[in-house]
């Protein structure tokens, strides 16, 4: 499986919205209104994730969330990362 490194994601993230590259991995930072809608997206981002067979290491307080990809077993960034973060960005 094909990785990514720091330079070579750059042309995959330039088609997302604010992802950025970060420890061998892509990362992003959302906002909501309360916790109640944060929730709410993290369920939904975790629909999405299991249909991928993807799971995204997901971080939580209040109204903010941090969501960070990388494809353990590859040991770096990939496809799936890519596309999954397209998913997560459309529930956005």
């Amino acid at each position: 499986m094909k990785t990514y490194d720091n330079e070579s994601a750059e042309v995959f993230l330039e088609q997302l919205d604010q992802w950025r590259f970060s420890n061998n991995g892509i990362e992003k930072k959302f906002q909501f209104k309360n916790f109640s809608q944060a929730l709410g997206f993290l369920v939904q981002v975790g629909i999405q994730a299991e249909i991928a067979n993807h799971h995204p290491e997901l971080f939580n307080v209040y109204n903010k969330v941090t969501l960070r990809l990388t494809t353990h077993d590859a040991q770096g960034v990939t496809q799936k990362d890519f596309d999954l973060a397209q998913k997560i960005d459309d529930l956005y």
